[in-house]
């Protein structure tokens, strides 16, 4: 089956971290977001893959070529964002039969994948306590009759995991008109599939969209759990791993440094001496996490440094980030709440009670800056020696 992966968008809710990185791209576990998508395709049954690409379209190119995990890729372009229908309508010439869409930034269980690609044509979905704030799914039966989006009273519980399996003639009906919010959305295509054949759901173990950053944390959290050991770095005799942790080769953990997995050392990092990492925590290729510092529940990407007497807990740093020495992350409210971060100008409740910073490409903070919980930094922000920061500068 021919899958078709959206990976154009540029990710205007994940800023900072988009700043240079198109969101498909952005790290989770040992591989970027999108790839995973990928991955599950092509182990449900993928014979050829179709990414549309637009934001930082040569990244995804770069990576993934003209064949991945034995199956041939093509691109479309998007030129302009406008919906998921008007994605899907740049990759048209490329469709000869039925097909699947996937979003690049949803991450999906394999085996749940398998049955809906052998169900076509058909709609992924998942159970939620909250489906008023989603596109629900309107049941007779097995079938689908309608998606109502965001109902104040949900016709049920299921709600739309957006990933589909289309019938091949729906290649002639994604030219929809512009919804209310002033896109071609692919529901409406979806809505002329219903028309015509009988759509059913296939409902996923798990699923998670990765939208905001601190979805891209719990994403983390997800994939680094699946990781094997494996140790092929430079690891001092006087280091301590403990727990499934992945050490590249070309890393180096330096004497005194604790591991407590699941952690992923890219090739090219370097951690100690004296340093303390634990929970699910990536540290990319070309960083350096020094003396004294603890990383706790965090994503650095590539040539982010942390080099001594720091504490950064459940934060998100993007590459090229420094922090001057003693800088502390906090990352717990002390009245238990939800941590708010900033979101395209408002301020959103994350859902965590533990979260700490978000830093754009190349911020830097002086010696002993103090960060609040939900702080994000505009890449290449800096703070003064002794800086207290509650909102975001």
């Amino acid at each position: 089956m021919q899958v078709i992966i959206l990976a154009a968008g540029e990710g205007t809710r994940m800023r900072p971290l988009t700043h240079s990185t198109p969101k498909p791209m952005l790290p989770v576990g040992d591989r970027p977001l999108v790839a995973h998508t990928a991955d599950a395709a092509i182990d449900a049954g993928a014979d050829e893959l179709v990414f549309v690409v637009g934001y930082e379209g040569d990244t995804v190119k770069s990576y993934f070529g003209d064949r991945y995990g034995g199956v041939p890729i093509n691109y479309a372009t998007q030129d302009e964002q406008l919906g998921t229908a008007h994605a899907v309508r740049a990759a048209k010439e490329h469709i000869t039969g039925p097909f699947a869409v996937l979003n690049g930034d949803d991450l999906y269980d394999l085996d749940s994948m398998v049955e809906l690609f052998s169900a076509g044509p058909a709609v992924a979905s998942v159970r939620v306590n909250n489906p008023s704030n989603y596109g629900v799914l309107s049941m007779d039966g097995e079938y689908i009759t309608e998606i109502v989006e965001k109902p104040t009273e949900p016709p049920s519980d299921l709600v739309n995991a957006g990933a589909y399996v289309f019938p091949a003639d729906a290649r002639e009906w994604l030219d929809v008109p512009k919804s209310e919010r002033g896109e071609h959305e692919l529901t409406d295509v979806l809505a002329r599939v219903i028309d015509h054949q009988n759509v059913r759901t296939v409902e996923l173990d798990r699923w998670l969209g990765v939208g905001r950053p601190w979805e891209l944390l719990e994403a983390n959290e997800w994939k680094l759990d699946g990781l094997d050991r494996n140790v092929a770095g430079e690891v001092h005799e006087r280091a301590e791993l403990r727990g499934t942790v992945v050490v590249e080769e070309g890393a180096t953990i330096d004497a005194g440094t604790v591991i407590e997995g699941p952690a992923l050392i890219r090739s090219g990092a370097s951690v100690g001496p004296n340093a303390y990492v634990r929970g699910a925590t990536r540290i990319s290729a070309d960083c350096h996490v020094g003396n004294g510092a603890e990383i706790k529940n965090s994503v650095l990407m590539h040539d982010a440094n942390v080099p001594h007497l720091s504490y950064v807990g459940d934060s998100l740093l993007g590459p090229h980030v420094n922090l001057g020495a003693g800088t502390q992350v906090a990352n717990l409210r002390h009245d238990g709440a939800d941590i708010k971060q900033t979101v395209k100008g408002e301020r959103v409740a994350t859902g965590r009670r533990k979260y700490g910073i978000v830093a754009g490409d190349g911020a830097k903070t002086g010696v002993n800056t103090s960060l609040s919980p939900g702080v994000v930094l505009a890449p290449d922000a800096t703070t003064l020696p002794g800086e207290q920061v509650h909102r975001d500068p």
